[in-house]
């Protein structure tokens, strides 16, 4: 059959634009890469992209393909077909159907589907992402030694926590698509953070303590992630990075008390507090809990004063606070979600001394 290809192009120093290839003799069956390799080979030469495996391990293929960061060479014509728009008709003949294929998002372009990925590697190296045998991170616990003296076993059990998020090949999908990084250029990235939930779990760290208070320090963190859900629905390993930082939310959560919180720490907490409490947020108490930290941060109780004048002035501040009907349901989730991660806890598997 023959098949359209919408194809992004620029060069350097130059604004994008499309190009459209068609190519003859497509099979269903043929990868996306088959077809770039193709329309490289037999007509365009000057067509850049990255390859490199074949086989979805390297992740050099990343591109976005009919709208969506996937690897060339995994997807197929017929699942691109199906997924794209219908065929369309003018004058009695049918159009070939199109696949559009872009660059990865979030990153700049140096030529065609070929993007600079040093801000990727810059991101994941913020996150200091290898094991350190120090209980601060430095330079210098990233090159530590692999000697019998240092060597820490780890249970089948504990070493089956890190797979999912030993599966990521940095292929920058997830990175493509994130809406985070979009709106906030400090954000680490998705897959960042999966690589960091890694090490939080991984035993054989000793630096634990300072990464979470790394990644859980301001918006660059695990607080920057928007939950919007692009990062699992792209990845191709299935190592799913919102439900890792998800994991580092949780443990960060679990080891900081309220009043010595950072601010985002603490807004998730009296968020979860004030539910348990009520059923739903008091907006009386709220801003003084998580900016004015309780009456402990006086600095953040001073910023409040103008804004909480103007909006007692406009009648935006409720006078009264009504619990919820279901607040004692609410509470017994809470409590037994709680319950269920303590018990979690308790039953990890853990390493051997």
């Amino acid at each position: 059959m023959q098949v359209t290809f919408q194809i992004t192009r620029q060069e350097p120093g130059s604004a994008p634009r499309v190009e459209s290839y068609l190519l003859e003799n497509v099979s269903p069956g043929n990868t996306i890469l088959d077809c770039l390799n193709r329309l490289k080979w037999e007509g365009d030469g000057s067509l850049s992209f990255r390859k490199n495996c074949r086989n979805t391990i390297c992740g050099s293929c990343a591109m976005r393909i009919n709208g969506r960061s996937r690897l060339a060479c995994k997807e197929n014509v017929g699942q691109m077909l199906a997924s794209g728009p219908e065929t369309s008709i003018t004058g009695g003949s049918p159009i070939a159907p199109t696949i559009t294929i872009e660059p990865l998002g979030n990153l700049p372009v140096i030529r065609d589907l070929v993007v600079d990925l040093q801000p990727f590697w810059d991101r994941l190296e913020a996150i200091h992402p290898a094991v350190s045998r120090s209980s601060q991170l430095a330079a210098a616990d990233r090159a530590w030694p692999a000697t019998a003296s240092t060597e820490t076993r780890q249970t089948p059990d504990r070493r089956a926590l890190l797979e999912q998020a030993g599966n990521c090949i940095a292929c920058g999908a997830c990175y493509s698509e994130c809406n985070a990084l979009m709106v906030n250029p400090q954000f680490v990235g998705p897959q960042a953070l999966a690589k960091a939930q890694r090490l939080v779990d991984d035993t054989r760290d000793q630096a634990q303590g300072d990464r979470l208070t790394q990644l859980g320090a301001d918006n660059s963190g695990v607080w920057g992630c928007t939950r919007c859900m692009a990062c699992n629905e792209v990845c191709p390993m299935e190592v799913a990075p919102l439900d890792r930082i998800s994991q580092i939310k949780s443990a960060i959560l679990a080891r900081t008390a309220p009043q010595q919180a950072d601010r985002p720490v603490r807004h998730r907490q009296t968020l979860v507090e004030m539910v348990r409490e009520g059923g739903w947020v008091d907006e009386r108490q709220f801003a003084l809990r998580v900016v004015g930290n309780g009456g402990r941060d006086w600095r953040g109780l001073a910023s409040l004063g103008s804004l909480g004048l103007r909006m007692l002035v406009r009648g935006k501040v409720p006078l009264t606070f009504e619990r919820s009907p279901g607040t004692a349901e609410v509470r017994s989730l809470i409590d037994a979600v709680r319950t269920a991660a303590a018990a979690d806890q308790d039953n990890a598997p853990d390493s051997p001394a």
